[in-house]
C-alpha cells in the first residue's frame, strides 16, 4: 500500500513538473517582442532606399519612372556557370524594351531598346555604330528560364556579347536557342531611378 502511494506521489510530481515547464516555455514565447514593422519597398541590407529591391522584380510588377508607369510583362532568368542575372520585358507600344538587373557584386541595371533595324553580328573587339565606337566587355553562353510573356520557350540556351563605349553607352547582342542575333542599345541606370509596386 505504501509503495502504491509513493508511486502515485511520484507520478503527480512528474505531471506537475511537466506543467510548470510547459507554462514557462509559453510565457517566454509570449514575452518575445513582435518583429518591427517593415517597409515593403525597402531594399535588402537595411538601406534607406524606398524605391524597392530591383533584385526581386518579376512579371506582373509595376514600375513608376516618375513620368510614366510600365508593367513587367515577362522575365528571363539567365545563368552562366554560377552567375545569374535577369531581363524584365516592359509593356511598351511599337517596340521592345527591357530592364536588365545583375549583382556584380553591387546591383547594376540598364534600360535596353531593341534595334530590329540592325542586322549586325558581334565580330571583333570593337564595333562602330552611328558614330560611336563600342569595345567588347564580355561574351559567353548560358541558359535561360522564361516567366510570363517573353516570346521564348520555358527554358533554353543563350549566346551573348556586350559592348560599351567610352562614354558609357551600351550595345548588346543576344541569340536564343541558336537563332538569329538580336541587337539592342542601352544605357546604365541608377538604383532609385524608379519605384517598384509589386504585383499580386
Amino acid at each position: 500500500m505504501i509503495e502504491l502511494l509513493l508511486l502515485l506521489i511520484l507520478i503527480v510530481g512528474i505531471v506537475i513538473g511537466v506543467l510548470i515547464y510547459t507554462q514557462r516555455s509559453r510565457s517566454q514565447k509570449q514575452d518575445a517582442p513582435p518583429p518591427p514593422p517593415q517597409d515593403p519597398f525597402a531594399a535588402g541590407g537595411g538601406t534607406t532606399d524606398t524605391a524597392g529591391d530591383p533584385m526581386t522584380l518579376k512579371a506582373g510588377d509595376m514600375i513608376d519612372w516618375g513620368t510614366e508607369r510600365t508593367w513587367i510583362r515577362g522575365t528571363l532568368r539567365l545563368s552562366e556557370g554560377g552567375y545569374t542575372w535577369s531581363e524584365h520585358f516592359l509593356e511598351v507600344e511599337g517596340g521592345k524594351r527591357w530592364l536588365s538587373v545583375e549583382a556584380d557584386p553591387d546591383v547594376e541595371m540598364a534600360l535596353w531598346t531593341g534595334r530590329p533595324d540592325l542586322t549586325m553580328i558581334p565580330q571583333g573587339k570593337s564595333i562602330e555604330l552611328e558614330g560611336v565606337t563600342y569595345e567588347l566587355e564580355e561574351k559567353g553562353s548560358g541558359s535561360y528560364r522564361s516567366e510570363g510573356t517573353t516570346g521564348l520557350k520555358a527554358e533554353g540556351g543563350l549566346d551573348y556579347a556586350d559592348y560599351e563605349s567610352a562614354d558609357g553607352k551600351l550595345l548588346s547582342f543576344e541569340r536564343f536557342d541558336h537563332g538569329s542575333w538580336e541587337v539592342a542599345t542601352g544605357e546604365k541606370i541608377a538604383t532609385g531611378t524608379f519605384t517598384i509596386f509589386p504585383g499580386s
